[in-house]
């Protein structure tokens, strides 16, 4: 939660502080969970959820594609800790969560809040194809504005590196796995 919490005094990511961290990682519709480590820390986390019906970013997939809900999953709960950016960690995490979700069969897209200018710079940068924006209601007394995009095309060979020092560590059955 170290990570997370410094995240959230960075860059206020989550915007809304959970009141169980832990939870908001691992709860919901959370199909797979991954964190990158580096020098033997947790230094960031990314899942792979369910979409819901009110899911912007799936909504607008399916309005292009014709794929219905179940058939695509959301990139969620991105983070890197501000001490160990600058590795690669988050390209990483990506490209991790992407080939479990086509591994599973499911299409990968995401959301990120129309402020983030950070995480939006990283999902250009990697080749996340830009759907829209919309607007997404996160409780009946908040909506936000969020920019939506779709997984880039899978490339031959394409795998979760690693570099040196650094690993990801925990799959979707929440077990930790070597790194």
């Amino acid at each position: 939660m170290e990570a997370l919490a410094q995240v959230h005094v960075a860059d206020g990511y989550p915007t809304n502080w959970p009141a169980r961290p832990a939870d908001w990682l691992a709860g919901g519709s959370v199909v797979g969970a991954w964190v990158a480590e580096l020098e033997g820390r947790v230094a960031g986390h990314v899942a792979l959820c369910r979409s819901a019906a009110d899911d912007v970013a799936p909504a607008l997939w399916s309005g292009r594609t014709g794929v219905a809900g179940e058939g695509i999953a959301v990139v969620s709960r991105l983070f890197v800790a501000p001490g160990a950016r600058g590795h690669g960690l988050g390209a990483m995490l990506l490209e991790r969560v992407v080939a479990e979700a086509r591994e599973l069969g499911l299409f990968p897209v995401l959301d990120v809040v129309t402020s983030d200018t950070s995480a939006t710079a990283l999902y250009e940068r990697t080749g996340w194809r830009f759907l829209g924006t919309g607007e997404q209601r996160w409780s009946p007394e908040q909506t936000v504005t969020v920019r939506c995009y779709a997984a880039p095309e899978a490339a031959a060979g394409a795998g979760a590196g690693a570099g040196a020092g650094v690993g990801v560590g925990v799959g979707p059955d929440g077990e930790a796995s070597p790194s």
